[in-house]
């Protein structure tokens, strides 16, 4: 009898991704999902979760008691729960349950911390014993994906969409990214310049890379720029990021050449919606390392890989960094991609983006 052949590990990935995809989906319209932990297929391997943000509640609640709710670690610090499971990892998310009658609103304001100052008082809830907590990690890491709050509703039903824990790294598995498109595109920086468009079968979010100049043989002058529709079109006076894209450009028109990576990484890797979320609890005095965390999100989210991806593509193995943050040093050179010089960005303060710019270096070591 023939050995069966092994399965193919791109085509395994393709498949992760894939079902990812639909649950990140499914996500985003309030849909439900299934996730297991291995490849278990059992009904009763499974975590089956509603998204908090998205899902009509109110249809699902008034029939359940007691509610059983999954949140992050960092938003049951807040909730002052992480007492009652020291012991337990602390970086995987808590499931509390809470005695029912429950509504909506009720629920809502325990998944977003934006409303803890209309809605101090929550509760009484208690956590519970994570059932299964690869899946939950996972969870997590779709809801950023997805762009939504990390919380959901811990139901019975098994999803029309199901997917393994280990499917949210083959949706963001770099090394599906290719090169779609190439086109001349004139920019007030410097008319000779050319964009390149990077699209994956695996994430759906395009990426691209803008060259100034004519390439030669020397090092390029290259800045990770992540996506910041606030600061780069609206021209926020909240953050840097427009004056450092533009001043960018500059330097790269004075260079021999330069690269331009634009990636679809808005508000640190959290998405446009929770990056207004981040905004508005800076209104109510955190800062933005702070915001982040009580949204339930890491400090920074963002996947370097991409731009060491699109350097590769693009037959670039050594760069100067125009950067202030160290950190984009490191994930670069992690993935490869040797970093010559590290050139800092020189952004002059204004009132209303100081205390980011303090943060950025007292909190998460930016070189201002």
């Amino acid at each position: 009898m023939a050995t069966p052949a092994a399965p193919d590990s791109a085509a395994t990935d393709a498949k992760g991704a894939r079902r990812a995809a639909r649950g990140i989906d499914a996500l985003r319209r309030g849909w439900p999902i299934s996730i297991a932990a291995g490849d278990a297929k059992a009904d009763s391997d499974m975590l089956n979760l509603l998204p908090a943000e998205t899902a009509d509640l109110d249809r699902h609640l008034s029939s359940r008691s007691p509610i059983n709710l999954l949140i992050s670690s960092s938003r049951a610090d807040t909730l002052k729960l992480l007492n009652q499971r020291a012991a337990a990892d602390p970086a995987l998310p808590v499931q509390i349950s809470l005695p029912g009658p429950v509504s909506a609103a009720e629920l809502i304001a325990i998944a977003d911390p934006v409303l803890d100052m209309e809605h101090p008082m929550k509760g009484p809830f208690r956590s519970e014993e994570l059932s299964h907590p690869q899946a939950a990690k996972a969870a997590m890491e779709l809801a950023r994906q997805a762009g939504v709050l990390p919380a959901f509703l811990i139901v019975d039903e098994p999803a029309e969409d199901r997917l393994n824990a280990k499917d949210a790294s083959a949706y963001a598995d770099s090394t599906a990214l290719v090169i779609s498109a190439h086109a001349k595109l004139p920019v007030a920086a410097n008319t000779q310049a050319h964009i390149y468009g990077f699209r994956s079968e695996a994430d759906s979010t395009d990426h691209v890379a803008l060259v100034i100049g004519n390439r030669d043989d020397t090092v390029p002058v290259v800045r990770l720029h992540s996506e910041c529709l606030t600061g780069d079109v609206l021209g926020s006076l909240k953050c840097d990021c427009g004056p450092q894209l533009h001043t960018a450009l500059a330097r790269m028109a004075e260079a021999n050449w330069g690269v331009l990576l634009y990636l679809r990484q808005e508000g640190r890797g959290i998405g446009l919606i929770n990056k207004l979320r981040a905004y508005a609890l800076q209104d109510q005095g955190f800062d933005t390392v702070d915001a982040n965390q009580r949204l339930g999100f890491a400090i920074d989210a963002r996947d370097f890989s991409t731009a060491a991806r699109m350097l590769e593509l693009l037959n670039i193995p050594t760069v100067k960094l125009l950067t202030n943050n160290p950190e984009k040093v490191k994930g670069l050179e992690a993935c490869g991609i040797s970093v010559d010089e590290r050139l800092p960005v020189k952004i002059l303060a204004n009132p209303h983006n100081e205390f980011y710019l303090d943060t950025k270096r007292d909190r998460t070591g930016h070189k201002l």
